[in-house]
């Protein structure tokens, strides 16, 4: 056996997300369909770890108790980009969409618990394949992964960052074809006197030393008050609430408190420069340290769950959302992110719509709210039904 401490293994993530950035550039599979830097990193390590073990050459043990500060950093960020402003924005077609996404949650959370129950495996492994890997991406996989791990649900991250891969695929996949077939089906055309041309934050302005400290003093005060909140919460009423959820819900209040006593206090581009930063390294971190071989026996059921997981949202997409969002162009642009995001991440989404516009033409309303909801809104919905179902089949 050989054992990284915690700074070894801080390099092998940061490294092993520097691999994975270059493996994209150089796989146009992977460039295409958008997957994730350190998913291509963490899991090809697994990957080497698992052949390493099975084969009785060596084993590799891990220090990752930094982990979880990455974790909360990172939804931290997420809470902090909630800005009720974006929601007036959007109008009436942001809540639709917004809503939309929540009705996924629950549903998808419904199909992965219901055909786990099915298939004789346990509700909480079906919900891993379900809204929190999905619609959650590897990011959320990975946080609740460790949170049933905690709870006693072997292999929970492993199978969420499986299931969350396949959806990245499968997301990447479909959004063009949904849209091509709506597009000829209803002869669609885009409004050509709409422009793209719309900031809605401060992310044009320098990052600076204190402008960059404000922005760490607000992350680590919502870290600090809202994982003791979580405590408390949890302590109080029994109903499990991880920290790094207290400190992104935390954090939504303090943004919108800033954004009333001191505008543009929150500079949205350090904000998400730490962010991506910290979710690198957090998904580096918690990829590389899955261990593949435990969830051979379960790779019939969880394909069967991701498999219905895609035909649900192709089905809902077409003969739902497509009239709930008026029937036009924008809708259908807006159908292709929706696949994005809610079958891998809000990068899923953006990269559907950019490629379906670049063939149609553009779409200001669809990245004006697909943006918003996926980046920062989603969270809103989906975590309070993950953290329910957690509670219930627990």
């Amino acid at each position: 056996m050989i054992a990284f401490d915690q700074i070894t293994t801080i390099f092998l993530a940061v490294a092993l997300f520097a691999l994975g950035t270059y493996l994209i550039n150089k796989v146009g599979f992977l460039k295409r369909f958008c997957i994730p830097a350190p998913v291509v990193g963490g899991l090809l390590f697994a990957a080497v770890a698992t052949l390493l073990k099975t084969t009785g050459t060596l084993e590799i043990s891990l220090d990752t108790s930094l982990q979880s500060l990455f974790m909360t950093t990172f939804f931290t960020t997420i809470g902090l980009g909630a800005s009720f402003k974006l929601v007036k924005l959007g109008g009436k077609l942001l809540i639709i969409y917004w809503l939309a996404c929540g009705f996924l949650a629950l549903m998808q959370n419904v199909i992965g618990v219901s055909l786990a129950s099915l298939m004789g495996i346990h509700p909480l492994i079906g919900m891993m394949a379900g809204a929190v890997s999905m619609e959650g991406g590897h990011g959320s996989a990975a946080a609740f992964g460790q949170t049933l791990e905690d709870l006693g649900i072997s292999s929970a991250m492993t199978i969420g960052a499986a299931a969350a891969t396949c959806g990245l695929v499968a997301g990447g996949l479909i959004g063009g074809p949904i849209v091509n077939f709506l597009v000829k089906k209803y002869n669609l055309k885009p409004n050509v006197q709409e422009t793209s041309e719309v900031d809605f934050e401060n992310k044009n302005e320098q990052i600076t030393t204190d402008s960059f400290f404000t922005q760490v003093l607000l992350i680590t005060f919502s870290m600090a008050v809202g994982t003791y909140v979580g405590t408390l919460f949890s302590e109080a009423t029994g109903f499990v609430l991880p920290g790094y959820v207290g400190a992104m819900f935390v954090a939504v209040l303090v943004r919108n408190i800033m954004d009333k006593i001191k505008p543009n206090a929150v500079n949205m581009k350090s904000i998400s420069l730490i962010g991506d930063v910290t979710l690198g390294i957090f998904l580096s971190m918690a990829l590389m340290s899955v261990k593949l071989w435990e969830i051979a026996d379960l790779a019939l059921p969880l394909f069967v769950i991701v498999f219905v997981q895609v035909l649900f949202i192709v089905l809902f997409s077409i003969f739902v959302l497509f009239k709930l969002f008026g029937k036009d162009y924008d809708a259908a642009v807006m159908v292709a992110g929706f696949a994005g995001h809610g079958l891998g991440a809000t990068p899923n989404a953006m990269a559907n719509m950019s490629a379906v516009t670049q063939r149609f033409g553009p779409s200001t309303k669809a990245f004006l709210i697909v943006p918003i909801v996926g980046a920062f809104l989603i969270d809103v919905f989906g975590i309070p039904i993950i953290i329910t179902t957690i509670n219930l089949f627990t």
